[in-house]
């Protein structure tokens, strides 16, 4: 058994315990303390901390997350750390809001219930739990699915919120050779098992914001902003809230009727589609649309972005784009919050 060791955070003067053979990030998960991070990859640099004190070592990263100069000075990404010592770590980004308010990592036996082709690249797959017989989680946060006869595991985002508990439900974007993506167009049917592991992501509403919402959204990005949009509908959200989703033509656009019938029920509430190969088709369906990329319609539609919420979930370019928006605009870095979805080497 690999020997064990405390960790000691701070600022925030929490404690847990790590076993050398774990990740420290991953200890955190397993004990229901939900740090920051977002590729658990050594890729984005959203878990770099700071080493206080303690022997620590990392497993392969990018140096593009933290350079050698970085590691020579103490700084480590928790998602590829691993601790030979007891550890005293500074969070260098940190929610004191999420941190012991989230639920600890299930690992949930689930059962396919439906398989849905939303457009010629997007599908839809809803899976059941069985054992446990439901999963905890917060809306926008996403879970690990084991590939069907392997170990490996895609990470995807669910469009679900807990309210719904005989299902939850991904939006996930086929590549040419995904080993999950090819095995939804033929290996996967209704009624085999598949692993889950989750909750991850800090994608989540923050309790007690009361500012405007700018929602974008790109490609299966589509999947935790539904699942906002599903969760501000169900409690009533009063707030401005604009939805901004970016595709090429209108072929690449699903759930309208949905999104259409939610927003009916929000106060204030506008959705448009942004179409970078074709700005025409929006009347046929019935849909606010834009030519042009999302981030050049949100730019033209909202002067006033510094002074609202801005969730941002995509492909990294668009991300990209769009977090160098909010920069030129003003907006302070707490009002911003963003997955940036990426694929696994030479996969999906």
């Amino acid at each position: 058994m690999a020997d064990k060791h405390r960790i000691s955070f701070e600022p925030v003067d929490i404690e847990m315990e790590v076993g050398e053979d774990e990740k420290i990030l991953d200890a955190a998960f397993r004990q229901g303390i939900h740090l920051m991070h977002g590729c658990r990859e050594g890729q984005c640099s959203a878990c770099k901390s700071y080493v206080l004190d303690g022997e620590i070592q990392m497993e392969r990263y990018s140096t593009f997350a933290c350079n050698d100069a970085e590691v020579e000075e103490g700084y480590v990404l928790l998602c590829r750390a691993h601790a030979f010592s007891d550890c005293t770590i500074e969070l260098l980004n940190f929610d004191e809001e999420e941190l012991l308010n989230s639920a600890p990592l299930q690992d949930v036996r689930t059962e396919v219930v439906e398989i849905v082709e939303h457009t010629h690249d997007i599908v839809g797959l809803k899976l059941k739990p069985v054992e446990p017989a439901a999963l905890e989680f917060k809306p926008g946060q996403y879970a690990e699915l084991t590939i069907p006869g392997t170990e490996e595991k895609r990470s995807f985002s669910m469009a679900t919120t807990p309210s719904t508990t005989d299902h939850v439900e991904f939006v996930i974007k086929k590549y040419p050779g995904g080993k999950f993506s090819s095995l939804l167009e033929s290996g996967i049917e209704v009624g085999h098992p598949i692993d889950l592991r989750g909750p991850y992501g800090n994608f989540t509403l923050k309790k007690g914001h009361v500012l405007p919402l700018v929602l974008l959204a790109g490609g299966a990005g589509m999947a935790p902003v539904l699942a906002l949009l599903r969760h501000l509908s169900e409690t009533g959200d009063t707030r401005r809230i604009r939805f901004y989703y970016g595709a090429r033509t209108p072929a690449d656009l699903f759930y309208l009727d949905e999104i259409r019938a939610l927003g009916e029920r929000l106060a204030d509430f506008e959705f448009v589609v942004a179409l970078s190969e074709s700005g025409d088709g929006g009347d046929a369906l019935d849909v606010t649309a834009a030519a042009g990329m999302v981030t050049d319609v949100v730019e033209a539609r909202e002067p006033e972005l510094h002074r609202s919420e801005v969730y941002l979930c995509g492909p990294p370019p668009m991300v990209d784009a769009a977090l160098d928006l909010a920069a030129r605009q003003g907006v302070p870095d707490d009002q911003v919050f963003y997955d940036k979805f990426t694929t696994s080497v030479n996969d999906d």
